[in-house]
């Protein structure tokens, strides 16, 4: 089974760390206390495949792949290890995290040695498999199909083992058609197909007509493309900016025949390759580092941002951790809340109050963000905190923020003089900026007469009331509470104050000084006052937070807050659906930092942009997409354990962003073929303003009786998508990349006629 297809595929063969996996080893099972248990550990043949069971080389047993690891953690860095572990066995202990929501595996080995090679050869095997080319993820793919297939484990394939592995691969074929491809492939004759006979197979299946296609209109020279040829292409069909040298940068970079190579012209296979990996995708690739200017003050930004982050469910009795914090940082949020209250033993927890969720310290949430706030941005992060402490708890929080986040800490204002405007996010790298309330103005530092108020009362945050008038029927007038001086003089640049209207803001709100606003109130003032909005968001920042009778953790869109310019949108992280799609969407390009600079007609004080009544302007960019559905390569198959159960595929695709741009269309759906479904569908949608406008795929699963099911999305911003015939990813509702699925598609963004 494995023939020359699976050597090329893994290219680990005499690879030390694979054959430590392979061999497997004893470890020992962290749960509780009482509950560590021995377990073999070890991965299986196909080194993709990892197998956890009570006995040694045992065949049954918890199976997971490697693609379904988020990350390798060395140390007790896990709750359940801090919980259940000595601290004296520190080095012996190592952690799988997994994506989405599938429980981490915690261990312990019996030397440092042993934990320090467990973490590194996984960590390996991972990285080679994140390497791997689309061409190759789709080899492994297809090897791993054909392995359940194989149900004799004879590396060999019957006729019978054959129509098992369509299914496998989600399609549903004829059998006469069947019949007549393993005839075709079977040249020994024998009745079962091996090695090269195999590989004959899979380059039928896996032939792409609509690419051959493409390819021939441009091959011209002796029927392979010439890097002329191949600079045709990219001028005419994906209309770049391209040069003879990109053109041959490119034939370097994908072209795998080396006799092809040496006479600058691309194959095929070579013309594949580039069309499925990163200059060939739909995403600009000089959007995917930080491109965009970080100078500017952070009112300028659009600022990924979690509501209620210490929640892993819903706002009830969900499990609030740790854990949750270093998701939502791991992708990339830059504003993380926490709802602080006293806690037993003098020591504040951070909980959902007037609720049943579990509770956590304070103190253990501010240890994990500072390990993970900067591992995938090196971008501030705003602490917002949700203040219910009585001074005493309060005082330990400011301790405890300054003792474990140290230097990293913004503890006074940039420079030596009273600042007119808020720093930049480049100015802030790897700081920590608290949100809260204050004291005094922050010009007292600046000033000699700078009385010291040891304490006083500010009234509640405007969230904290909010949720006290949900859960208790409390009276509207706002409810005061004694804030300390140690916590308030750590508030420096986001200052909480309640929202007046934008004419009593812009006469008495410092730069600094911030509003959080419930969604139904910045929804209202969107509808009524945009503009004055945008205006408002110019030199402040704004916060809007999901509306408390939202207990099931759902979301509110984002998309008409951020097109009145409000940088701080938070959402529940932990909910994956449409609406943090979107987020990820939005925030996908400049590195995936967390942060996008604003349009400049949403910066400039002179700008009279309307969302909501576009008149002429430079916001107003008149263009038309035109959007062609091509085809799909191996979508997942939903039901697994239904043998006979095959995808019927459907695709939508939406635009979102100011009201007159939203639409969304739908293609036909293909009966019984997740494999290469072709659609070659056209849509066009005409569009006013491209700089707020996000492009979205949505792959479902037909069902006439019920809602269809989803299989994968796909969403980026309009100023991001590039032209021409381009892959399209597909991601997980949770936002993982579905290793070898996707859409082919031809996009042209063109002005209006």
């Amino acid at each position: 089974m494995e023939s020359d297809l699976g050597s090329k595929r893994d290219g680990l063969k005499d690879n030390e760390d694979l054959r430590f996996l392979l061999d497997g080893a004893k470890l020992t099972k962290i749960r509780s206390k009482s509950w560590h248990k021995s377990r073999y550990f070890n991965l299986m043949e196909d080194c993709r495949t990892i197998m956890c069971s009570s006995k040694k080389l045992g065949k049954k047993g918890n199976t997971f792949l490697i693609e379904d690891i988020e990350s390798v953690r060395k140390g007790r860095q896990t709750e359940g290890l801090k919980k259940h572990t000595d601290p004296d066995e520190e080095e012996k202990c190592f952690s799988i995290m997994f994506k989405g929501s599938k429980k981490n595996l915690d261990f312990m080995v019996n030397s440092k040695e042993e934990a320090h090679r467990w973490v590194t050869s996984l960590e390996k095997l991972m990285n080679h498999a994140q390497n791997l080319s689309k061409k190759q993820e789709r080899e492994h793919w297809f090897i791993s199909c054909m392995r359940k297939a194989d149900k004799n484990k004879d590396n060999k394939m019957t006729l019978k083992e054959l129509k098992h592995f369509l299914r496998q691969v989600n399609i549903e074929v004829n059998d006469t058609y069947v019949e007549e491809i393993f005839k075709k492939c079977d040249t020994s004759n024998s009745g079962t197909l091996e090695d090269l006979e195999i590989e004959e197979f899979y380059s039928l299946l896996t032939k792409r007509e609509e690419i051959d296609v493409i390819y021939e209109k441009y091959a011209k020279t002796e029927g392979e493309m010439s890097a002329r040829d191949l600079l045709d292409f990219l001028l005419n069909e994906q209309r770049e900016q391209a040069t003879m040298e990109s053109a041959l940068k490119l034939i370097e970079k994908h072209e795998l025949d080396e006799a092809a190579k040496q006479k600058k012209c691309m194959t095929k296979d070579g013309f594949v390759m580039y069309l499925n990996q990163e200059d060939g995708c739909i995403f600009n690739p000089a959007h995917s580092p930080v491109y965009q200017d970080m100078s500017q003050p952070l009112n300028h930004y659009f600022i990924s941002s979690s509501h209620n982050t210490y929640l892993m469910e819903d706002q009830l009795k969900g499990p609030s951790s740790t854990e949750a914090y270093v998701k939502a940082l791991m992708k990339s949020c830059r504003c993380v809340e926490l709802d602080c209250w006293d806690g037993p033993n003098g020591e504040p927890i951070i909980y959902h109050g007037y609720t049943l969720t579990s509770k956590i310290l304070f103190k253990d949430v501010i240890r994990a963000i500072k390990d993970y706030a900067f591992k995938t941005s090196p971008y501030p992060v705003i602490l917002s905190l949700e203040n219910h402490c009585t001074v005493e708890q309060q005082q330990l929080m400011a301790h405890h923020l300054i003792d474990i986040l140290g230097s990293a800490l913004v503890t006074k204002p940039l420079g030596d003089t009273m600042p007119a405007n808020l720093p930049s996010p480049e100015e802030l790298k790897g700081k920590f900026l608290v949100k809260g309330k204050r004291l005094n103005k922050l010009d007292a530092m600046f000033s000699n007469n700078n009385t010291t108020v040891e304490e006083d009362s500010v009234s509640e945050e405007d969230e904290a009331a909010d949720c006290k008038e949900n859960d208790q029927k409390a009276k509207a007038k706002k409810a005061k509470i004694k804030l300390a001086k140690e916590l308030s003089d750590i508030v420096i640049y986001c200052k909480s104050v309640h929202f007046g209207g934008f004419e009593h803001a812009r006469d008495n709100q410092s730069f600094y000084e911030m509003s959080s606003l419930k969604e139904s109130k910045a929804f209202q003032l969107a509808d009524a006052s945009a503009t004055a909005f945008i205006h408002h968001n110019m030199d402040k920042l704004t916060r809007i937070y999901p509306a408390g009778s939202r207990t099931d953790s759902s979301n509110y869109n984002p998309v008409p807050m951020w097109n009145v310019g409000c940088q701080i949108v938070a959402l529940n992280f932990q909910t994956n659906t449409k609406e943090m799609h979107l987020n990820q969407g939005r925030f996908l390009p400049n590195g995936f930092c967390g942060y996008i600079l604003k349009p400049e007609f949403q910066r400039s004080p002179s700008s009279q942009f309307n969302p909501q009544s576009l008149t002429e302007g430079p916001w107003l960019q008149k263009k038309v997409l035109h959007v062609l559905v091509i085809s799909a390569q191996q979508l997942p198959k939903l039901n697994k354990d239904k043998q006979n159960s095959i995808v019927d595929p459907l695709v939508k695709v939406e635009i979102q962003g100011v009201a007159a741009d939203i639409d969304k269309k739908t293609t036909h759906h293909i009966e019984n073929n997740g494999f290469n479904p072709t659609w070659n569908t056209k849509f066009e949608f005409p569009i006013s303003v491209p700089e707020l406008a996000l492009l979205r795929f949505v792959v479902e699963d037909h069902d006439s009786a019920s809602q269809n099911d989803y299989i994968g999305q796909y969403c980026l911003p309009l100023t991001s998508v590039q032209n021409g015939y381009r892959h399209v990813p597909l991601l997980t509702k949770r936002g993982d990349i579905i290793p070898s699925a996707g859409l082919f598609v031809h996009i042209m963004l063109m002005d209006q006629k």
